[in-house]
């Protein structure tokens, strides 16, 4: 059994996309005998953390401002804008950076620090509050980040450092890496738009707030690359091969998406649902997305079109089930679970042929371990960047318009990724370097493996079912 010198703990955000890979990096301690493997985070995710056999630290209830699920649907609609990638990108930015709000994350998180007295802390890459203690602390940490790489290392603005060349695609704009003269200007624009936004009047006072809560906190005001540049590793789970180019600092590792030992649920109904059927559409959109009645209707047609050679599994939050149309108008292949008990089982399944998707880095690349081609249907920030890369490896394509719904045009894209060999041969391509990356285990080696809690321990031994 591992044992560590002192206590780890995880910080982040309750949502799904960031915690998830933190679950199972902290499950993946528990099950190597790690003690002292602290969560810290809101309140609402105590019962899945101590279910896991992992101490739970709560750092209070979510603060809607704070959390893309709470978001009202003004701000939803402004984050999600139909008709601007910079309009979303800015809506993004002015919702959640809200210094009062995090300095109240920051006090509470202090407080667990003085509890645990964390030898490293494992910090999700939008938890600025925790870097900013971490560092003020002088506690080593480590960032797990589930978007790609120059989400993390390209500047968003100009003038500021970067880690990429300054011809490439600004995130969340889903520019390729190749840019036509138009695009060129576009992503030249895009940046500074960005670098005029902090200039204004509004986020320029929220600047300054923030400056003077940071020195009342002790804490110096960070340089857009501190978090990286502080920390003893950056994770991100995804593959250096799917990336751009670019030159990461050498404290990156790229691990491939986090997966935990499966099957998970062996015996669960819905895989046997998938045992039946030959070939299983697969589309979920996460947690966030709200999609409108006439989004569900369309989607819903989509899957009558494919009836007779496909069936098709629907990810589909109960709240949103009221938009279904009737039911006795719905196709016969279509099955719509508000929520599937392992979404890593279902995505392993040798009958899902293919996956509908927002393109979210996590379940993208949970996707794309298991060979399955894609088609995205972006809605936000970094989903945009990921279906760029995605259309331009050669394992999904992507709606044309993204924000449009059309049956046809959905169809026609399903039934390509499905139908051509390259998507699928890529697909596989990608699995294998997936799986190469090392995944959780790679990143518990490696963390384990710090300054801070290495010592002396037993070997590790048996550590369960295969990835």
């Amino acid at each position: 059994m591992e044992k560590a010198a002192r206590p780890i703990l995880f910080v982040s955000s309750p949502e799904p996309g960031l915690i998830n890979p933190i679950l199972v990096l902290a499950g993946e301690l528990v099950r190597r005998g790690v003690p002292d493997v602290w969560i810290a985070t809101d309140e609402n995710r105590r019962d899945d953390i101590e279910a896991m056999g992992v101490s739970f630290a709560s750092l209070g209830e979510v603060i809607p401002e704070l959390s893309a699920v709470t978001w009202d649907d003004k701000v939803y609609r402004a984050v999600y804008s139909e008709t601007s990638r910079f309009r979303s990108h800015r809506a993004m930015i002015t919702t959640g950076y809200v210094p009062r709000l995090t300095a109240a994350k920051y006090r509470q998180l202090e407080a667990v620090v003085d509890k645990v007295r964390p030898a490293v802390m494992v910090i999700d890459s939008e938890a600025r509050y925790a870097f900013n203690l971490a560092i003020a602390r002088q506690i080593p940490y480590v960032v797990s980040a589930p978007f790609e790489m120059s989400n993390l290392l390209c500047a968003y603005a100009p003038f500021s450092k970067t880690y990429t060349p300054r011809s490439f695609p600004t995130p969340h704009t889903g520019l390729p890496y190749k840019m036509n003269l138009v695009q060129q200007a576009s992503n030249r624009l895009f940046r500074l738009r960005t670098l005029a936004m902090f200039i204004a009047p509004e986020l320029s006072k929220t600047l300054r707030e923030e400056i003077a809560i940071n020195k009342e906190l002790g804490v110096t005001q960070p340089g857009t690359m501190t978090k990286v540049e502080k920390a003893e590793l950056v994770f991100c789970w995804n593959v250096r091969e799917f990336e751009y180019p670019l030159n990461p600092p050498d404290n990156v590792r790229t691990l491939g998406a986090a997966l935990p030992p499966l099957p998970q649920a062996p015996d669960d109904e819905i895989i046997g649902w998938l045992d039946a059927r030959p070939s299983v559409v697969y589309i979920s959109f996460g947690t966030v997305t709200r999609l409108t009645r006439a989004e569900v209707a369309s989607l819903a047609e989509v899957a009558g079109r494919l009836d007779g050679a496909h069936d098709v599994l629907w990810k589909l939050p109960a709240d949103q089930q009221q938009l279904l149309p009737p039911a006795e108008s719905l196709p016969g292949n279509l099955r719509i679970e508000n929520w599937v008990t392992s979404q890593y089982d279902v995505f392993a399944h040798p009958h899902v042929t293919a996956f509908l998707t927002h393109a979210g880095g996590n379940g993208f690349h949970e996707a794309l371990s298991f060979g399955k081609p894609m088609v995205s249907r972006p809605l936000h920030g970094d989903c945009f960047d990921v279906a760029v890369r995605a259309k331009d490896r050669g394992v999904g394509l992507t709606l044309d318009p993204v924000k449009t719904v059309d049956p046809a045009h959905v169809t026609k894209l399903i039934n390509r990724v499905l139908n051509e060999p390259s998507f699928r041969e890529r697909a596989k391509h990608f699995a294998a370097l997936e799986w190469a990356a090392g995944g959780r285990e790679k990143a518990a080696d490696l963390l384990l493996g710090l300054p801070a809690l290495a010592g002396d321990r037993e070997p590790a031994g048996d550590r369960g079912p295969c990835r």
